[in-house]
């Protein structure tokens, strides 16, 4: 028996795998995306949260480009969040020369609460 045959009816090939031929499948080739943290963190949420929504992304060769799209959105967003908020407290190039611990603790502490609010709006929803 052949290992490849070819089915002219529907288009398919097929490989020998013991007694029975199977298929051969393949996921469809979609152009590769770098994926950031924020993506990253996304993925494992929705391999753990929303098992079939992951897998029609992935069948579908639509996953890369989600989880792309999801980390630029997450990273506009945090420093835009952060830009905002800084402005909004006070938190300037000014303190910064003046103070510098304290311009790090504050800013450690805006950079926290943008991170918790992308988390809430958008990795874990």
């Amino acid at each position: 028996m052949e290992k490849y045959i070819y089915d002219e009816k529907n288009g398919l090939w097929f490989e020998l795998q013991g007694d029975y031929y199977l298929p051969c499948l393949k996921l469809p080739e979609g152009e590769q995306q770098p994926v950031g943290l924020w993506g990253q963190r996304h993925l494992q949420y929705i391999k753990q949260n929303r098992k079939v929504f992951y897998l029609n992304l992935l069948t579908s060769g639509k996953l890369n480009g989600y989880l792309s799209d999801i980390d630029k959105q997450a990273e506009e967003m945090f420093f835009r969040l952060v830009k905002q908020i800084a402005e909004h407290e006070g938190v300037t190039e000014k303190l910064k020369a003046d103070n510098q611990m304290k311009w790090v603790a504050q800013m450690n502490n805006i950079r926290s609460r943008a991170k918790e609010v992308i988390n809430n709006e958008l990795i874990f929803s």
